[in-house]
């Protein structure tokens, strides 16, 4: 009886030692999440026929993916970090995250947060001239404008002849890489270059360095010492 208990026993440790490893394998970290998200696009084409931008994702990403909300308490508690807005459709995000990857890389930045904003941000539309609100941003997103207020551009709409007409508040566009240091946004950048015009054409290399570099000028700023002025 002593032998069958001890197989049974043996068994039973052999099937949760197995499972462990079994829920541990099936564990999905930011990083690949993120990967995957991403280049699911690869290949594919947009609604009008357009084919999204083949980007590759190292599986070793700096991406923690995080609320608004979330973010909103990392500034309210004074810290340092970078954070990353977009979304994978996003055809500019898409032109930028490569050289984006490589800087953090570069810098050796462990931790990049990422805010899908497609969904988050708030929408008006110009009605008889005039911006009204069609829909109310999500959770923490009236927060987080107010917080980064100082970096952020304002919304504006474009009326029947091209005029910009304000909607009294700013904006949160995509992609959008802010610093944000002691808890208040040091600085912002698109990362795009200014001789990108389409955000579908293809990048030259004086475009990925522009990139690269417009990055690194935020992303510097993690190391305080060497955070400046004007790049």
């Amino acid at each position: 009886m002593k032998k069958v208990g001890s197989i049974l026993l043996i068994a039973v440790l052999l099937l949760f030692v197995g499972g462990c490893f079994k829920e541990k394998e099936n564990v999905v970290t930011d990083a690949t999440k993120f990967k995957e998200e991403y280049e699911s696009l690869n290949g594919k084409t947009t609604d009008a026929g357009i084919s999204y931008r083949e980007i590759s994702i190292s599986e070793d990403n700096p991406f923690v993916y995080a609320t608004a909300s979330e973010i909103v308490e990392k500034i309210d508690n004074g810290e340092d970090f970078a954070v990353y807005f977009g979304f994978k459709s996003c055809p500019w995000c898409r032109s930028i995250l490569e050289s984006l990857i490589k800087v953090a890389k570069d810098l050796k930045i462990g931790r990049i947060y990422y805010v899908d904003i497609l969904e988050l941000r708030d929408t008006y539309e110009l009605k008889d001239g005039k911006p009204v609100k069609t829909k109310d941003g999500g959770e923490g997103y009236s927060e987080l404008l107010d917080r980064l207020d100082s970096v952020l551009s304002d919304y504006t709409l474009k009326n029947a002849k091209g005029k910009s007409v304000s909607t009294g508040e700013k904006r949160i566009y995509a992609p959008n890489i802010v610093s944000v240091i002691d808890g208040k946004p040091e600085k912002l950048t698109t990362g795009i270059s200014e001789d990108q015009n389409d955000s579908y054409m293809e990048l030259t290399d004086k475009m990925k360095q522009d990139m690269y570099d417009n990055i690194k000028c935020v992303l510097s700023c993690l190391e305080k010492s060497v955070c400046t002025e004007g790049c």
